[in-house]
């Protein structure tokens, strides 16, 4: 299992590596075999308007294989597709959120947005637009971003990483029914380095006890 595992990750992670990485491509069709899977799902088994959580982003959230076993009394809805960046997830918005109108949104975005080379600012951007586009449709939706991690294979970003995260929580704060959920901090240790330990081989995606880890930091935030 452990060797299925790994290799499973090695291709997800040799197939982001293809994925179109610049909102000027709007090459969109790269991820339309993901986002049809989500819509099959819902026609196989309809979900009730209302009263989801809807978790969504990249692969970090893809790859939390017990999401629903840590939050088994809340009704949650993983949307999220592996290596895709912030203006992909405004992109798909209408399909894998809007339908379910959610009591809730978590979101995990921005990490690929730094390492394709975007500035702190124009991960703001996207992420502005990703809020508004949530709202405009859903006023009373609760949204929570939770922090770009700091990834030992990334760590040539963290200054950017650390600035995005400060915008991001800026911007919330200004918001109402909003939250932000700092994993950052408690994934560096004590010299202010990523942990080790929580990470695979590839140093990018996380092992179960990064996932604990996020369990224990998001619960309260959980409505």
């Amino acid at each position: 299992m452990l060797r299925i595992n790994k290799l499973f990750w090695m291709l997800a992670a040799l197939a982001f590596s293809f994925a179109p990485d610049s909102a000027s491509a709007q090459d969109f069709s790269y991820w339309e075999p993901a986002i049809s899977r989500f819509e099959k799902a819902d026609q196989a088994s309809p979900v009730k308007r209302g009263k989801y959580i809807v978790f969504t982003g990249s692969s970090s959230i893809v790859g939390w294989k017990t999401l629903h076993e840590d939050f088994q009394n809340k009704n949650i809805l993983n949307r999220a597709f592996g290596g895709s960046q912030t203006f992909e997830v405004v992109h798909f918005a209408d399909r894998i959120i809007k339908p379910y109108k959610p009591k809730q949104v978590v979101i995990y975005s921005g990490d690929n947005d730094i390492a394709a080379g975007k500035t702190p600012d124009e991960v703001l951007k996207d992420f502005e637009a990703l809020y508004s586009k949530i709202k405009e449709s859903n006023p009373q939706a609760f949204i929570t971003y939770i922090s770009i991690k700091p990834s030992p294979s990334r760590k040539q970003y963290m200054p950017a990483i650390v600035k995005t995260n400060k915008m991001i929580r800026d911007f919330l704060a200004e918001k109402k029914r909003t939250s932000f959920v700092d994993v950052y901090n408690p994934m560096l240790t004590a010299d202010g380095r990523p942990r080790p330990e929580l990470f695979q081989s590839d140093s990018l995606h996380m092992v179960q006890a990064g996932y604990d880890l996020w369990r224990s930091i998001l619960k309260p935030y959980l409505k």
